[in-house]
């Protein structure tokens, strides 16, 4: 690899002097790596490092040094990224760079004005940075354009890779590029950014699909890890643990003291959200939570926190659901050094937005995965300072009647195996992989075709399924989906034999919503007076209160018609709730939660009360045979099965209970989340359960027989047009797996 002084020479003057005035004392290995394969090859380029090493200036140092040398004739490159806030980000970043340089740079997401559109389109050149939804906007409707616009496309960036690969949303991004690069005639080099990518060789694989250019993945030293970091756990309705840990820090070697300084904690609201605030006071920090109505909440209870104690309102929100104007302000003003605010956040801040120099980050409850722990952590510590995170958990203390099950600390367990995964064997969760997307498929037949015109169903089916994402597709499926879109008149069947878009296609395709492969609800618009809030799943009647923004709202006036609801400002806090779910939760994590039942490890980041609780949960484990047999009864005929499998498999023995539940004499089947399922058990001893279970996986348990001939699965956005058949099969494959079940079962523990 070229040495640091040989690469700033490749460089154009300007990116030196951009390094120089901004006080870099050295490249990184990345970036060194970064401009090797960019400058030297014509390989595409899958950058992994650490949040806040430069990937994004490792990608951009030698590609605009190119374009400053050598012009592109049209874009020269395109930056894709999952959200629209870090766009808004990037091109500030970018914009800063280019100043004086002559290289234009353009964002385009729903948020941009026309203007700006325009300009782009009159005289397309330098960088577009741009949402997957804007680019399948301007494949469908600009179809002609597309040559013009992209003549001369040397690059696409797709940033935050780890949220694409191999998702629908991500999958429709391959299937755009391969769009263009058909209209273009030749194949753009590829870049993708990840801090967190968990098999490598999958992500670069996907990120070429349709591309016969080896991917170099440059290998960077894993570098030492410096957290401080702080696990805390509180009952809710106890009051012998309104005090405990308060503000007690145990320095340790690795973690040090997080610094908090003694204080008097009100329990006139919550202990744990007291701390939570305690945690934030005079820092300038991001609060996350798993859920938007979580977020909500907390934002709420942390300004009523700041009110009882007559402090200042610090206290910032963001989430999807908030109107553009509302979410920008919460990125500004975390970036401004004048005060130190605090933002309540949902994952809309967990990827790559440079906020600055973020002081802490407090997590309520566990993240979900060790990409999501190790993304938000990576949130703050940057300019040279380590990141710095607490958890914070709250539960409501046992009663002596409380089951087994509700005993157990489940998301304590679930943040500490994460940790611990990642500080003993660096492991992050490996892409998703899906065969058979027929949500995208149906998405992408009606935008080729609105952009295309009539095709035969040959010509369609070629050029559909030739998309990378659908290579796994049978054209007798296919041929299943587009009967199925004719007869729903989504499709048209012409009187030369072709196809078209139908009455149907036409509806759906006409409106902005069908860009978008991810769901998204029919949603109520929210204003007071001129300032629009966000939004709502339904509409609350004429006055009502609702919870949006961390504030609480009256409603005034509804417009069913226009979908919008006019409300004013009132006190106190209140709750909301919008669907959705959190993910699947990778069986590795579940097998380190039994590990940390079964060890004796005292882990030197768990505060006081957490460690506390720990403590009764490895007893009551211990006590109670969960750890030494998958079955355990919980009194009588009721029993209760800990299997310590993700999400995938865990889905698969529940379904195969419920199937051979008469056979084994089962009843009430519940289950929470992945963690337990309990029954009452006649006619069937435990022995004899456990044996059948193994003896039916040891022989091979069909997954065809779990799924109802009369089910329909859908998930995805647009499954509700898909055949049911293809539905089923769908769900077999990519939600299902047996073999995790098959081993767990033959071991009888873990």
């Amino acid at each position: 690899m070229r040495s640091a002084e040989e690469v700033m020479e490749r460089f154009s003057p300007f990116i030196q002097e951009y390094i120089y005035s901004h006080g870099w004392e050295r490249l990184h290995e990345i970036q060194l790596a970064a401009a090797e394969t960019i400058l030297c090859t014509d390989n595409n380029l899958l950058i992994t490092s650490a949040t806040a090493s430069g990937k994004t200036e490792a990608a951009l140092f030698p590609i605009l040094s190119e374009f400053y040398s050598d012009p592109p004739k049209s874009v020269g490159a395109i930056y894709v990224a999952p959200l629209k806030s870090l766009i808004n980000d990037q091109f500030l970043r970018v914009d800063e760079l280019l100043d004086a340089t002559g290289i234009p740079v353009y964002h385009w997401h729903g948020d941009v004005a026309q203007s700006h559109k325009a300009k782009l389109l009159r005289s397309p050149a330098g960088i577009l940075q741009i949402t997957p939804e804007s680019l399948e906007s301007m494949l469908m409707n600009r179809p002609n354009d597309i040559p013009r616009i992209f003549s001369d496309l040397r690059y696409v960036i797709i940033d935050e890779i780890h949220t694409m690969t191999n998702t629908d949303r991500g999958n429709q991004v391959i299937c755009q590029l391969e769009r263009i690069s058909r209209a273009i005639g030749h194949r753009p080099r590829r870049i993708g950014l990840s801090a967190t990518v968990g098999d490598v060789e999958v992500a670069a694989k996907w990120l070429s699909g349709g591309d016969t250019r080896v991917c170099d993945v440059p290998e960077v030293k894993p570098v030492p890890l410096r957290w401080r970091l702080g696990l805390e756990h509180f009952y809710l309705a106890d009051e012998e643990t309104l005090h405990v840990g308060t503000h007690e820090i145990r320095k340790t070697p690795s973690q040090g003291d997080l610094g908090l300084e003694p204080d008097e904690m009100p329990s006139e609201i919550d202990p744990g959200y007291e701390y939570v605030y305690d945690c934030v006071k005079g820092r300038r920090a991001l609060v996350f939570s798993n859920s938007r109505e979580e977020t909500e909440y907390v934002c709420a209870t942390l300004r009523q926190i700041a009110e009882n104690r007559r402090e200042p309102d610090i206290f910032l929100i963001h989430h999807g659901n908030l109107s553009a104007s509302i979410r920008e302000e919460a990125e500004t003003l975390l970036k401004s050094d004048e005060e130190r605010m605090v933002a309540c956040a949902t994952v809309t801040m967990e990827l790559g937005i440079d906020i600055g120099r973020l002081e802490r980050i407090v997590q309520i409850g566990s993240p979900i995965s060790v990409s999501s722990f190790l993304q938000r952590l990576g949130r703050s510590g940057r300019r040279g300072e380590p990141p710095e995170m607490m958890m914070v958990f709250r539960e409501d203390a046992p009663v002596p009647d409380t089951p087994l099950p509700q005993m157990m600390p489940w998301e304590l367990l679930r943040a500490i195996a994460i940790i611990q995964l990642y500080i003993e064997e660096r492991f992050i969760e490996p892409p998703l992989t899906r065969k058979m997307p027929f949500s995208l498929l149906f998405q992408q037949t009606l935008s080729t075709l609105v952009a295309s015109g009539e095709l035969s169903p040959k010509r369609l089916a070629d050029r559909i399924l030739s998309l990378p994402p659908f290579e796994a597709v049978e054209r007798e499926d296919f041929r299943t989906l587009l009967v199925s879109m004719v007869k729903n008149d989504f499709l048209e069947l012409t009187d030369e034999g072709g196809l078209i878009v139908g009455m149907k296609g036409e509806r759906l395709t006409s409106g902005f919503k069908f860009y978008a492969v991810f769901k998204d609800a029919e949603d109520y618009t929210v204003r007071c007076e001129s300032d629009e809030i966000g939004t709502i799943s339904e509409a609350p009647p004429v006055g009502d209160r609702f919870a949006l923004a961390g504030r609480v709202w009256e409603v005034e006036e509804l417009d069913l018609a226009r979908k919008l609801i006019y409300v004013k400002s009132v006190g106190g806090k209140m709750e909301i709730s919008w669907p959705g779910e959190l993910g699947e939760i990778h069986t590795r994590i579940l097998e380190r939660m039994y590990r940390v039942l079964a060890e004796d490890t005292e882990y030197p980041y768990l505060k006081p009360g957490a460690s506390k609780r720990l403590d009764l949960a490895r007893r009551v484990a211990r006590n109670t045979g969960m750890l030494s047999s998958p079955l355990v009864s919980l009194g009588g005929l009721t029993y209760c099965m800990f299997p310590w499998l993700g999400t995938k498999s865990f889905r698969t023995l529940r379904r195969y209970l419920s199937k051979n539940a008469k056979r084994f004499g089962l009843s009430g089947i519940e289950y929470e989340g992945c963690y337990f399922i309990s029954f009452k058990m006649e006619k069937t001893t435990a022995k004899e359960l456990l044996g059948n279970i193994a003896a039916d996986f040891e022989a091979g348990v069909d997954v065809a027989d779990l799924v109802g001939d009369n089910e329909t699965p859908a998930f995805d956005k647009y499954d509700d047009y898909v055949p049911s058949e293809l539905l089923r099969r769908a769900y077999m494959t990519e939600r299902l797996r047996t073999d995790e079940i098959k081993a767990r079962f033959a071991e009888k523990k873990l």
